[in-house]
């Protein structure tokens, strides 16, 4: 793949710029068996291009060879920690994707309400009211800070002891 000293080959750049770009066209889809797959692509790609940064060399093991023509061992242990990621986002995802499969027979996220809602008013160049409610910031429960919550005096008798 590469000699040692040399910069990383365009084959291995152009491969790294598919996969991230495939990856992340996929995670942006409503069905959530292309996002997994897009995960998927994503992470091996910043795998690649981790393992990219790295210096080439002989095995860093002492007594094989001389410390100044070793690799880097840091980018292959940060590649070991960004797959056992990898894997845990892909059975998030996963998961996630089986259970919108099993209440819904499909796993294609929905639109929100919320969301159509936004997307009218910005057809009709509306602004959003800053509180609906009507009952204004002060009394409002959502919006008023609540005080720190009061304390029992506590006598020698009480608790456990």
């Amino acid at each position: 793949m590469r000699q040692a000293g040399a910069g990383p080959t365009l084959v291995l750049v152009v491969g790294v710029g598919v996969l991230v770009g495939c990856g992340v066209t996929l995670v942006l889809e409503r069905n959530l068996t292309r996002v997994l797959l897009g995960v998927i692509l994503l992470g091996n790609g910043v795998n690649l291009l981790i393992l990219l940064g790295g210096r080439s060399g002989t095995a860093p093991v002492v007594g094989t060879a001389p410390a100044g023509t070793w690799s880097d061992a840091l980018p292959q242990a940060m590649v070991l920690t960004a797959i056992v990621i990898t894997f845990g986002l892909t059975a998030f995802v996963l998961a996630v994707s089986y259970r919108s499969w099993y209440l819904t027979g499909d796993d294609e996220v929905p639109d929100d309400i919320e969301d159509r809602q936004v997307v009218r008013q910005a057809e009709r160049n509306e602004v959003v009211a800053a509180d609906r409610g009507g009952e204004g910031p002060d009394i409002d429960p959502e919006q008023v800070d609540p005080g720190p919550a009061r304390r029992r005096p506590t006598r020698p008798g009480d608790g456990p002891g």
